[in-house]
């Protein structure tokens, strides 16, 4: 089909035969050789010129399109056993990407030497497009969009506190004595700070208004003063799970719930991933999946 097409662009055998490194006799036989089996003549030949027949002309058509898929499943065949390489821009919200993406980073550089990843933690909702993104990770529900998305589990939060808070307040039993206590709700910056925490326990959802002193648009700076003991913190479990597990803060209201948030991790969709996007978006799903 090949050798059929370069004869048909190129207007002679002899043409086609000096661009594909062949003598123009090869070239006829490869020609005739699909004439004979089709029972049709592709090719009008005269001494001066060559022309395609209407047999021939559809034929060539559906040559094109035949071999530009051959071309396409060769070349993703090649990239799956293609080594990852170039650079990789990643979107994550701060505290997922602090704590938890930024250590699989290392892990996924190690895997791979010849990638390099520049990894923008930010709780901005960012256009992958516009601002140049292959990856982000995406909390809360998804709007409708053209990326592709793969549901990780479930951003889970804790309510704690440090174990010097608790000694001088106290430790709430229900959601409705937390406006009793001092609470430390995030910040956001283009809105007001989350005052109003949700628990769940089975069926029953309870929300309260916490009270607060002290308010913090930064979740790390936020554990660092409940870690202080400076009020009770509705932290993420991958900013906290350490220090509960060390005993340094405390969970409470453990009867009780906040209700996970969907989390996914999104990349723009393209007919065929790059070995890099594949490589590091398979990884997180296996970690968080």
């Amino acid at each position: 089909m090949a050798v059929f097409i370069k004869a048909a662009d190129t207007g002679s055998f002899a043409a086609a035969g000096a661009a594909l490194g062949m003598s123009s006799q090869m070239v006829g036989k490869h020609v005739s050789a699909i004439e004979e089996r089709l029972g049709v003549r592709l090719l009008n030949r005269t001494t001066r010129r060559q022309s395609l027949t209407e047999a021939g002309r559809l034929y060539y058509d559906h040559c094109k399109i035949a071999l530009a898929e051959f071309e396409a499943a060769e070349a993703v065949a090649r990239e799956l056993t293609a080594s990852p390489r170039g650079r990789l821009r990643v979107s994550a919200p701060v505290t997922f990407g602090t704590f938890s993406l930024a250590p699989l980073v290392a892990q996924y550089l190690r895997l791979y030497p010849e990638v390099e990843i520049d990894l923008t933690v930010t709780d901005r909702l960012v256009d992958l497009v516009d601002e140049g993104y292959e990856v982000a990770i995406r909390l809360g529900e998804l709007s409708d969009s053209s990326l592709v998305a793969r549901a990780l589990a479930p951003y889970r939060l804790f309510a704690c506190a440090a174990p010097s808070y608790l000694a001088a307040h106290g430790a709430p039993e229900t959601p409705d004595d937390l406006t009793k206590h001092d609470c430390l709700p995030f910040a956001y910056s283009s809105r007001p700070a989350m005052r109003e925490w949700t628990f769940a326990k089975g069926s029953d959802v309870q929300s309260v208004q916490v009270r607060s002193r002290f308010q913090i648009n930064d979740s790390r700076a936020l554990r660092a003063a409940a870690l202080a003991g400076a009020g009770i913190l509705l932290g993420a479990e991958v900013m906290v799970k350490d220090d509960l597990a060390s005993g340094r803060l405390v969970r409470v209201l453990p009867d009780f719930e906040a209700p996970p948030r969907p989390m996914h991790v999104v990349f723009l969709r393209e007919r065929r991933m790059t070995p890099k996007v594949r490589s590091f978006v398979d990884l997180i799903i296996a970690e968080f999946g």
